[in-house]
């Protein structure tokens, strides 16, 4: 996929509210080499997907091993609004709490007072993360209005076929 094709599904405003959204589904190859998919909190950078994680979590040898990974962002109303990403995961240990840990964290229904706790006992418990790093290499958006999933893109072509074949039959003067 080109970078102008990839560039343009993601400035499409349905993408655009999706890459606002606070969770995103990582799907990788573990180790053993089974697939895994995960919830993962994640910031949108204007160029790439950032989520951040333990320095001592499973994903992280896998990752290291085998750094394709795909995302999924959608919403849970009907019809549902899907993003779909894929890339390669690139791993930055950071000493400490990355901002972009501390802004994805900060739409959860929380008072100043909670926030306040929940960073101080975040600072106290890590003594630094690791930064996920997604650049798009592909991009699919599926919002059931303008775009379908390839599978039901292939139905609708195929039932537009067969509606045609009918009608030419039905249309053909009797001999």
């Amino acid at each position: 996929m080109r970078q102008n094709e990839i560039t343009e599904i993601l400035n499409h405003p349905h993408s655009r509210k999706l890459l606002n959204r606070d969770l995103t589904r990582l799907a990788y190859v573990a180790e053993d080499g089974t697939p895994r998919n995960v919830p993962i909190a994640f910031t949108w950078n204007g160029a790439q997907i950032v989520m951040c994680t333990t320095k001592n979590a499973p994903k992280l040898p896998a990752l290291r091993h085998n750094p394709a990974v795909a995302l999924t962002i959608d919403t849970e109303v009907h019809p549902p609004k899907i993003l779909l990403i894929r890339g390669r995961a690139e791993l930055d240990v950071v000493d400490g709490i990355p901002e972009e840990y501390l802004r994805m964290n900060g739409s959860y229904q929380m008072t100043a007072e909670q926030r306040v706790e929940w960073e101080a006992e975040v600072r106290s418990l890590y003594d630094g993360m690791v930064r996920v790093v997604v650049t798009p290499t592909w991009a699919k958006l599926i919002d059931f209005e303008t775009t379908l999933p390839s599978a039901v893109e292939e139905l609708v072509r195929q039932r537009a076929e067969r509606q045609h074949t009918e009608r030419r039959h039905t249309e053909r003067p009797h001999t």
